[in-house]
């Protein structure tokens, strides 16, 4: 039994993405939509604080030498 209920509207094409998924996987609407949602939220929440690692770096002053950056383009060119 889920925790919590919300809802919200889906536009006529994702309704119907979501009941072909759910239909394809025998799993119902419901879950499939709650783990949707859970994956967009690890996402989210990560790059959310990547964004702030990476923020409190540039604060700290600490970035990548000329030299550190020429390396990793010649290692991907």
């Amino acid at each position: 039994m889920p925790d919590s209920s919300v809802t919200f509207d889906l536009s006529d094409e994702d309704r119907e993405r979501l009941a072909r998924l759910a239909a394809a996987t025998g799993r119902s609407e419901s879950v499939r939509a709650a783990e949707a949602l859970h994956a967009y939220l690890d996402i989210q929440t990560w790059q959310l604080d990547e964004i702030r690692k990476g923020l409190a770096e540039a604060d700290a002053g600490n970035f990548a030498s000329p030299e550190e950056v020429e390396a990793v383009f010649r290692k991907h060119r």
